[in-house]
């Protein structure tokens, strides 16, 4: 690990970066060009004591997990992200596999989305990064996989009515089957599987059926605790082919419709809790 090249990488990194690039609020004027650190820090879902230890030639060894959020923070490209790994004392995602970084063109395409709920995933479920409207519509979920929260994390269906869990287990591990089909080689899904196979009888269940599947548009109700009942239309939008399957998923309502105004609703309470207090 370079400390020092690593700590000046990541500095000149966030200096060159606006906070309207990243769809944050400039705020009050700001004395030195660039992100904040406590920005990058919010951006990549660490402590700012961290990463300032990092900028400081402090910090202890990065995990693979907190370089990869770091490129997706910074927009780094796949060669600069491949030198913040080899500056860290890492060796890059392998090409070919699964890979949690997404290009700054897509994230900009994010963050401009500042009125309707998108995120990128993998095609395996891995999300991997989500604008504000998102946050707030499904709750804060990068970093996890959608399939493995589906069939383990108690709770994870109640954003949907009952009716449709059917319905959307089989979506999820049809998807599944299709991409392990599709990349044999690939360990992350691969591994997914077994853990799930392992774990959930249900998954087990529909994993036999061999349904196979890949994601499309289509129509989606939740059930939001503020807002109500929302009636969507999700878009995937498919990256390019260096993508390793990564693909846009944006949420939107009819104009004149109920859920368009809940939609609009949503976006003035962002992350607020308006629930009533006990």
């Amino acid at each position: 690990m370079n400390r020092t090249e690593l700590a000046d990488f990541l500095r000149r990194a966030r200096t060159r970066l606006d906070p309207s690039d990243v769809g944050l609020s400039a705020g009050p004027r700001r004395r030195t060009p660039g992100l904040r650190r406590e920005e990058v820090a919010q951006l990549a879902g660490m402590s700012t004591d961290y990463y300032t230890r990092l900028e400081q030639r402090r910090g202890s060894h990065p995990s693979r997990q907190m370089l990869t959020a770091l490129a997706r923070a910074l927009r780094l490209t796949k060669a600069e992200r491949d030198h913040l790994f080899h500056l860290a004392g890492q060796e890059p995602p392998r090409p070919g596999g699964s890979s949690g970084h997404v290009r700054p063109g897509l994230l900009l395409i994010l963050d401009r989305l500042h009125d309707l709920p998108a995120s990128v995933l993998s095609d395996w479920g891995e999300v991997l990064a989500q604008n504000t409207m998102s946050v707030a519509l499904t709750g804060g979920h990068t970093g996890t996989n959608l399939i493995r929260r589906w069939f383990m994390v108690p709770g994870a269906r109640d954003l949907f009515p009952p009716e449709n869990h059917e319905q959307h287990a089989r979506a999820h591990v049809a998807s599944l089957r299709a991409v392990t089909a599709a990349r044999p080689d690939d360990p992350g899904p691969a591994a997914l599987v077994a853990e799930l196979r392992a774990a959930s009888g249900e998954f087990e269940r529909l994993w036999e059926s061999h349904d196979v599947v890949v994601r499309r548009p289509s129509p989606k109700r939740f059930l939001h605790l503020v807002v109500g009942v929302l009636d969507l239309d999700c878009e995937v939008l498919l990256g390019d082919g260096d993508g390793h399957g990564q693909v846009l998923v944006v949420h939107s309502a009819q104009p004149g419709t109920q859920t368009y105004q809940r939609l609009e609703l949503l976006r003035v309470v962002g992350l607020q809790d308006l629930t009533p207090s006990s």
